[in-house]
C-alpha cells in the first residue's frame, strides 16, 4: 500500500509539471477570423540585434532562423502596427496566429539578417528607428535607402525618438522636440503618417504617455514583459522580449508559452 501510495504521488506531481506544458502547447487550435470578436492576447516579439556579437541583445542569426521556422511552422502570421491598433481600437479583424515582431534602434544587422530572414519565411516586422542615428555617420546603423527598400516589401517602421534618451530625464520641450523631430523625419522620407514608438530603454510614466499622444502618436510601445489584449493600455503596450542565452531557442520558447501560464497561475511574477 505505501508503494503505491508512493506511485500515485509520483504520477500526481508529474500531472501538475506537466499542465502548463499542456495548456500552453502551440498545437491548440488557431485563432480564427470568427474568434476575433474575443478579447485574444496577441504576442509581441521584442529584439535588438541579430547578430554573432554573443551578448545579450544579440540573437544569433541561426537561432533567430530556428525561432521563425518555428512560428511558420505552427501556423503563427505576422501582422504590422496599424493591423494592431484596427484590432484594438475599431475590431477588425486578424489573421489566424497573430503575431507581432519588433526591432528596436534600427541596426544595420537588421537590414543583413533578420530582414533575409524575415523574408524566407514568408514574415513582415517592425522597427522602431532612432532617427538621428540614420545617414549621420552613426556605424552600424540603417540607412534611409535601406529602410525605403524594406519598407517596399513590407516592413514597418515607426520612431524610436530622435536621439534615445531617457524619457523620464527629459524636460517637456526635450521631449516634445524628441518626439516630433523623430515623427517628421519618418513621415518625410518615407511617405506615411508615423503612429508609434517604443520608450528608450523602457522608461516611461503617465506625463510622457500624455505628451506622446499629443506629438501625434496612436500608441506606444514598452519593455514590460507581457501579451497585448483589448485591455491594454494603448500607450503602454506589453512586448516579450528576446534575448541571447545559453539555450535561447529553449529561452524564447519558455517566454512565449510556458511564462505566461505561470503568471496566470500566480506562479511567476515579471
Amino acid at each position: 500500500m505505501i508503494k503505491s501510495g508512493f506511485y500515485y504521488k509520483i504520477i500526481f506531481l508529474l500531472m501538475i509539471i506537466c499542465l502548463p506544458f499542456i495548456i500552453s502547447s502551440p498545437k491548440i487550435v488557431p485563432v480564427s477570423a470568427a474568434e476575433n470578436e474575443e478579447n485574444i492576447p496577441i504576442t509581441i516579439l521584442n529584439y535588438h540585434k541579430i547578430d554573432n556579437m554573443n551578448i545579450s541583445l544579440s540573437v544569433l542569426p541561426e537561432d533567430f532562423d530556428r525561432q521563425m521556422a518555428y512560428l511558420k511552422e505552427n501556423g503563427y502570421h505576422t501582422i504590422n502596427t496599424d493591423q494592431l491598433y484596427n484590432y484594438m481600437v475599431n475590431g477588425e479583424a486578424l489573421p489566424e496566429n497573430p503575431i507581432l515582431i519588433t526591432f528596436d534602434d534600427g541596426y544595420e544587422d537588421n537590414y543583413q539578417h533578420a530582414y533575409p530572414i524575415l523574408k524566407k519565411y514568408g514574415f513582415t516586422g517592425t522597427i522602431f528607428v532612432i532617427t538621428d542615428f540614420v545617414n549621420n555617420n552613426q556605424p552600424n546603423y540603417l540607412t534611409w535607402d535601406q529602410i525605403k527598400e524594406m519598407k517596399s516589401q513590407g516592413m514597418d517602421f515607426q520612431s524610436h525618438t530622435a536621439s534615445h534618451k531617457s524619457m523620464t530625464e527629459l524636460s517637456m520641450d526635450q521631449l516634445k522636440e524628441e518626439l516630433t523631430k523623430s515623427k517628421q523625419a519618418l513621415d518625410k522620407e518615407l511617405n506615411q503618417d508615423t503612429k508609434f514608438m517604443a520608450y528608450p530603454t523602457g522608461t516611461y510614466n503617465l506625463y510622457i504617455a500624455k505628451i506622446v499622444n499629443e506629438a501625434g502618436y496612436k500608441g506606444a510601445f514598452t519593455i514590460k514583459y507581457g501579451n497585448v489584449d483589448k485591455a491594454s493600455n494603448m500607450y503602454a503596450l506589453e512586448r516579450v522580449p528576446i534575448f541571447h542565452t545559453e539555450n535561447t531557442f529553449l529561452s524564447f520558447y519558455e517566454r512565449m508559452h510556458y511564462i505566461p501560464v505561470f503568471e496566470r497561475l500566480g506562479w511567476y511574477k515579471s
